[in-house]
């Protein structure tokens, strides 16, 4: 019989890819779904793989985004995927000669190591997986090692995004596409960068003469689909500000971080992150741990950064394949040594128990601070493992094998936990989100403002459009509009910018997205009022419908007037 835990593990990996299928040909397109299959998705398939075969149920939740899950299911994808591979597998070749050219063995015998592993992951693809990735993850949520939870439909960041209709079309469309694909309804959803907001009277954070309205908590538009409990950050849980916010840098922010504010009573009990709460409706809450986030987060003082570990970002041309690790001079890419894989792998074990010993100790510690069992939740991007952090998913495994042999730590999913414990106490939450200051600012700065206020008379046209066009082929117009603005809600194109990863990318696809939506809705008021297309709108419809394309069967019912108040300042639209 197991021993009483100190307490519980949760691991919640958040898998994501903005929309690129149709940009396959851009250095910041196709290859980042390609790269991130290869490199993270393959490796935590065949890690579930390896531990179902030893009889390990991990239960981790993993959360596939809609517009990731999307993606991956189409064909364009796969066939793209199997050229990739095929790809590093010719660059791997071409780098062994030229290594042995240049009596460079250990780098041609490293170049060999990269021919297998890409051979290996076109393998699993096309005859372990059957080229479908998104059953393949069904499926060990049938075996019950995961369980997989959804996300909004193109990850759009809910607390600022302009109407109640459009945030219950992400969430509805979010919820609908994971039933369709995965074949069970989600309870639980990540909301986009761990976003959230209480009903309050919102008010534009842009443009003039905005008056405030009331808007729904993000909590009740979870509730109207059936979802049971989200993830928050700890500074969320706990009721305080959010660090080091940024409002004094943008006039906007500030008023609306006030604002929201009027509707929040903090806290007067202490609140725990080892604790899941219900909100007012019902809605469970789950936060991140900090003590375990800086040991798998950070590339300077994490696990990640140790010297050993494959270097993420020196590369060789022109294939891109990498050879060094990180090595003592972490600044200096000219200063790296070799990788050597066999003096990187005997560092995962180690690290994986300090990883275990790390929890043992923080469940234990609040154990006997609040004589109960709390649980721990680790949140992590998937992307993290195998991508950033090459050797992350070894490191996966190491973890699940030792807390399977672990008595003192029990691991759950989201589900697991509601279903062993519900929450014990109602709390509200502060508006906040898990970027840099733990509010709005990564996504509604001075450099992103722009794309809100395209935004959100964007977001009321459709609103406004749903209610008009109800049939016939401008409704079908309308629909591409939809899918479009859906498209242009994705808050990575504002993470790009603010974070100048791929800022022009990011810049680029937004306007084209919102400048497709335009004319896009035009052309459905035109032909709905009698216009008959030309043979050029006519083509232009057709090569948006082929170019942006998830979500097939779109509803424009998912847009439709909830009863709030139509707005903007003085004049309703």
């Amino acid at each position: 019989m197991r021993a009483m835990p100190v307490g519980r593990f949760l691991l919640c990996l958040h898998s994501h890819m903005p929309y690129v299928l149709a940009h396959g040909k851009s250095p910041h397109g196709t290859d980042w779904i390609n790269e991130s299959a290869a490199e993270c998705y393959l490796p935590l398939l065949n890690a579930l793989s390896r531990l179902e075969s030893e009889g390990i149920r991990p239960r981790w939740t993993v959360n596939v985004t809609p517009i990731l899950a999307e993606q991956l299911a189409d064909p364009s994808f796969r066939d793209g995927f199997e050229e990739y591979c095929q790809a590093k597998i010719d660059a791997a070749l071409f780098d062994q000669r030229q290594f042995e050219r240049e009596g460079e063995l250990w780098m041609q015998g490293l170049a060999a190591t990269w021919q297998r592993v890409y051979t290996a992951a076109l393998v699993q693809f096309k005859h372990q997986w059957g080229r479908n990735l998104v059953e393949a993850f069904a499926y060990f949520q049938d075996q019950g090692l995961i369980e997989i939870v959804t996300s909004c439909a193109t990850h759009g960041y809910l607390p600022l995004l302009g109407t109640d209709e459009s945030c219950s079309a992400q969430v509805r469309l979010g919820v609908e596409t994971h039933r369709r694909l995965f074949g069970c309804s989600p309870r639980g959803i990540w909301l986009p960068e761990c976003a959230y907001r209480p009903a309050y009277a919102w008010k534009s954070p842009v443009g003039e003469g905005e008056a405030p309205w009331p808007r729904k908590g993000v909590e009740e538009i979870l509730a109207e689909n059936g979802i049971e409990y989200f993830f928050v950050d700890s500074h969320m849980i706990r009721g305080g500000e959010p660090l080091g916010t940024y409002a004094a840098k943008f006039p906007q922010l500030a008023e609306l971080f006030a604002r929201s504010k009027k509707f929040f009573n903090p806290p007067p009990e202490a609140r725990s992150e080892y604790e899941h709460y219900a909100l007012p409706n019902g809605i469970a809450c789950l936060a991140r741990d900090p003590q375990t986030t800086v040991k798998v987060w950070s590339g300077d003082t994490g696990y990640p950064g140790d010297e050993h570990y494959l270097e993420f970002h020196k590369q060789l041309y022109p294939g891109r394949l990498r050879y060094w690790r990180i090595s003592r001079e972490k600044r200096d890419l000219g200063k790296k040594a070799p990788y050597d894989p066999f003096g990187a792998f005997e560092r995962i074990a180690d690290h994986a128990r300090d990883f275990v010993d790390t929890l043992k100790a923080t469940l234990g510690n609040y154990r006997g601070a609040a004589d109960r069992e709390g649980t721990l939740v680790a949140m992590y991007d998937t992307e993290l493992f195998g991508h950033w952090w090459w050797e992350g998913p070894e490191f996966l495994v190491e973890v699940a094998r030792a807390l399977h042999h672990e008595p003192d730590i029990e691991c759950v999913s989201g589900s697991d936990l509601l279903d062993q414990e519900p929450p014990r106490a109602t709390i509200t939450l502060p508006e906040g989100s898990w970027g840099e200051g733990g509010y709005h600012y990564i996504w509604l700065n001075d450099q992103t403002v722009w794309t809100w206020e395209k935004l959100y008379p964007a977001e009321r046209r459709l609103r406004r459009l749903v209610g008009e066009i109800t049939e016939g082929r401008a409704a079908e117009v309308l629909r591409q509009a939809a899918r479009e603005l859906l498209l242009a809600e994705g808050s990575d194109w504002q993470f790009l910018i603010s974070t100048v990863a791929a800022r022009d990318y990011a810049e680029v696809r937004f306007q084209d997205h919102i400048d497709r939506f335009e004319r896009l809705a035009d052309l459905a008021e035109s032909v709905n009022a009698g216009a008959v297309l030309t043979g050029e709108e006519d083509t232009f419809i057709r090569e948006c419908e082929e170019k942006d394309a998830p979500f097939a069967s779109l509803d424009l019912s998912l847009w439709a007037r909830q009863g709030e108040p139509a707005r903007t300042g003085a004049k309703p639209k």
